[in-house]
């Protein structure tokens, strides 16, 4: 995505504007929520839109720009957060997991998230720049299901979170399943929001999580599961495949798992997203109605 804004015929105008960290929210160890003011600008954004934030901007991050720029041998490009607030919402917010370099799996250490979670403090001013992505509700949503599914892994339920308030507000003939999928049960990003609108719609949408890594056998039960998501556990949150409509959003495999997957000869292995997306398809449920967004 180029830096500067877009305007093209056809297209919404990209926008750049300089805002304000009014707040930081620690949701998780390693994730945070910035709550941005933007002053009077219009908001014109959809649940599900992303923005993005150009590392160039930070004069802490110039001598890591500059190597990495040798190295790579091209431009640092702009980073893509999604949103967590919803369009009624007073304040526009991002929720940023920090990035982690792992020895032998990631190929450069992470450039900007760790200093948007760990370094960001109220007061402190950036240029960002939005908003946009195809992972939305359509407008005539209610016309096409009775019953969205949002399965996510990790910081994978920040848009579906933006869709969720913004769906119980706006279109009140849905149903939600949101079924999240973590490590551990302290890794869960929004757990007490969702608890809060589950017992406020009660009616209207049910939280699963699913935990892969979670070592207090007393988390787990009826609406906390051990393990991945599975076709299983799929099978019980779907009960019409022909019918509901699926926003899956988490990892997946990457340029960089690719390239090393050619490099031995063999096909690189699934993630998150290649997983869940061959267990829909066991299920029957048709891939145009599965919406999904990926990172890794």
């Amino acid at each position: 995505m180029s830096d500067a804004p877009i305007n093209q015929p056809g297209r919404k105008r990209i926008k750049e504007m300089e805002v304000m960290v009014a707040d930081t929210i620690l949701e998780t160890p390693d994730t945070t929520t910035l709550v941005l003011f933007t002053g009077n600008d219009h908001l014109d954004y959809k649940p599900g839109h992303f923005l993005t934030i150009d590392p160039h901007q930070f004069e802490a991050l110039e001598r890591f720009i500059s190597y990495f720029e040798d190295i790579k041998g091209k431009r640092e490009a702009a980073r893509a957060y999604s949103m967590c607030s919803a369009p009624h919402e007073k304040y526009l917010a991002v929720t940023i997991k920090e990035e982690r370099y792992v020895s032998s799996q990631t190929k450069f250490p992470p450039l900007l998230s760790p200093m948007l979670v760990k370094r960001t403090v109220r007061g402190m001013k950036l240029v960002v720049t939005g908003f946009t992505g195809p992972y939305t509700l359509p407008d005539d949503v209610e016309g096409r299901t009775d019953h969205l599914v949002h399965i996510c892994a990790g910081s994978g339920s920040v848009p579906n979170f933006s869709m969720l308030k913004h769906a119980l507000l706006h279109f009140p003939k849905l149903r939600h399943t949101f079924v999240c999928s973590n490590k551990t049960w302290d890794d869960v990003i929004f757990r007490k929001e969702l608890d809060s609108l589950e017992a406020r719609y009660p009616a209207h949408l049910q939280v699963v999580h699913s935990l892969t890594r979670e070592a207090d056998a007393s988390r787990y039960g009826p609406k906390v599961h051990k393990g991945r998501v599975s076709t299983a556990l799929l099978r019980q949150v779907i009960p019409d495949p022909s019918a509901c409509i699926v926003y899956v959003c988490g990892p997946a495999i990457s340029v960089f798992d690719r390239q090393e997957a050619r490099g031995k000869g063999v096909e690189p292995q699934p993630r998150f997203l290649e997983s869940v997306l061959a267990s829909l398809h066991e299920l029957g449920v048709a891939d145009e109605r599965i919406k999904r967004e990926s990172y890794g």
